[in-house]
């Protein structure tokens, strides 16, 4: 497995044994708020491996680096932003928001119940981002657990397959002059919180049938916040990136 994938792995594993669909929320909030935490340090530490230095959040007892969410002053406000890189010449150049879905709903049994609101609530996160900081790169980042893709019934399809056509429309912003609500990139994850045996498995949220190698996500993330802004850092071959030899 790639570095990412390891990360990914062992976040996964740092938070615990997931409880039960039908556990009191007092049990199932905690665990969902820490998976969130440790994905989104797993993805701020293959940033910085790639060269992004000062990627956020840091892990603990990092100097000025330590801490969840950095808030940004946006578009439309301030907003906290899950994993963040930025400089003091150019500000926000790379943005990814974690959002998480990993507990069926008690009355229907799927996942879908808080599909809407999740997908206002990164919406808002691109849009607010984007109106301050047309250049920056913002990617999504939406994990569900592995059982929304088989949590269909007779009337509906699963939660996986429903996720595709809702977010299609809001990915492959190539241009900062494009609309403020799509992202650059938007992933959908379906992560197996076993202990044991772990696993994600990632889509582009544009492409339901064919997974994508997270080494590869991350590689075209990088090339893209060089090629925004080329003429401060460039991607280099290994998939790292690193200040323009031209400055």
């Amino acid at each position: 497995m790639a570095r990412i994938d390891d990360s990914l792995v062992e976040a996964i594993k740092a938070v615990g044994p997931k409880p039960a669909d039908d556990a009191p929320q007092k049990e199932k909030n905690p665990w969902g708020n820490r998976i969130s935490n440790t994905l989104a340090l797993a993805i701020a530490h293959e940033l910085r491996e790639r060269g992004m230095d000062g990627a956020r959040p840091g892990e603990p007892g990092d100097p000025g680096l330590s801490g969840a969410e950095r808030r940004l002053a946006g578009g439309l406000g301030a907003k906290k932003v899950d994993v963040t890189w930025a400089t003091e010449e150019s500000g926000l150049m790379l943005a990814c928001s974690v959002k998480t879905i990993m507990f069926r709903d008690n009355q229907s049994g799927g996942f879908q119940k808080n599909l809407t609101n999740r997908r206002g609530d990164l919406l808002f996160e691109s849009t607010t981002l984007h109106r301050r900081f047309p250049f920056a790169v913002v990617a999504g980042f939406f994990f569900f657990d592995k059982d929304a893709a088989t949590d269909d019934t007779p009337r509906r399809n699963s939660t996986f397959e429903n996720v595709f056509p809702r977010f299609r429309l809001f990915t492959g912003r190539a241009d900062p002059a494009d609309r403020d609500e799509q992202f650059e990139r938007l992933y959908v994850l379906l992560v197996d919180s076993n202990q044991f045996k772990p696993s994600v498995i990632c889509h582009e949220v544009n492409s339901p049938l064919e997974p994508v190698e997270l080494e590869t996500v991350f590689d075209e993330l990088v090339a893209l916040t060089a090629e925004r802004n080329f003429d401060m850092y460039e991607s280099v071959g290994d998939g790292t990136i690193r200040k323009s030899r031209s400055k």
